[in-house]
């Protein structure tokens, strides 16, 4: 080979690398605007949103929905208070938002009251400004404890003034959280529920939870991409063929 015909391979074969590293750093950079301004993937840590999230489900939620503030962004930096392109969130929307006691922690609810409501529990049934929230039996829910033994729990559907309908645990009739006193929700201000109504920290415990301030609102969940039961993770391929849920793929998150 001549030093000229060699001379141009080499120009050949760097421009290759050149021209991969630029795509590469494109698409990272694509990814960044998408995951900071658009969707951002989040996984569920545990049951207080079954039967409607279950631990190991992954999902996009919508950062756009409810407009931006600090929390929308990675290390949520302090460069302004409240929200631009404000979009309210509606009742029984399920909702990703900062623990108002830390401003850190990630959790997700479902919004059940709005700013100036009154909610209330009486003997499990949701009270939403004096009124009871229709509650129906519908079926079991079939729920495997940590030992691996099934337990059958009361599924119901409620359904919020606003026509939503979705589904609620009942895991202990007559448990603590089925009867409290009447939350009056403030200004600027949502009421979040669990739809695992016995075993969620939420809104009805003000130490923990509390009122959460629209400004801590990070986005609305839209769909789960992935999920899998039992400790397994989104990349633990291995551990895909047994524990893998294809049912719940796509799935729309209401």
């Amino acid at each position: 080979m001549s030093l000229e015909a060699d001379t141009k391979t080499k120009k050949s074969e760097g421009g290759g690398l050149s021209e991969t590293i630029r795509v590469v750093v494109h698409a990272l950079i694509l990814a960044m605007i998408v995951r900071v301004f658009f969707y951002q993937p989040f996984n569920i840590p545990s049951g207080s949103m079954i039967p409607t999230l279950r631990v190991g489900d992954y999902l996009f939620v919508s950062k756009f929905s409810y407009g931006y503030s600090k929390y929308s962004f990675p290390f949520s930096p302090n460069l302004f208070n409240g929200r631009f392109w404000a979009s309210e969130p509606e009742r029984g929307d399920v909702a990703v938002f900062k623990l108002p006691r830390d401003n850190k922690t990630d959790y997700i609810k479902r919004v059940i009251g709005l700013p100036g409501d009154e909610i209330q529990m009486i003997g499990g049934v949701l009270q939403i400004n004096g009124k009871a929230v229709p509650k129906k039996r519908i079926d079991d829910f079939v729920m495997k404890d940590s030992f691996g033994n099934f337990r059958r729990v009361a599924r119901y559907e409620e359904t919020l003034p606003n026509g939503l309908k979705y589904p609620v645990l009942d895991l202990v009739p007559r448990g603590i959280s089925d009867n409290t006193a009447v939350y009056k929700v403030p200004e600027g201000h949502y009421f979040m529920m669990g739809d695992n109504r016995d075993n969620s920290t939420d809104s009805r415990v003000l130490s923990a939870v509390g009122f959460v301030p629209f400004e801590n609102f990070i986005g609305r969940a839209e769909i789960i991409f992935f999920s899998a039961g039992g400790d397994a993770r989104f990349w633990e391929i291995w551990r895909w063929p047994g524990s893998i849920r294809w049912g719940r793929f796509f799935q729309l998150v209401d």
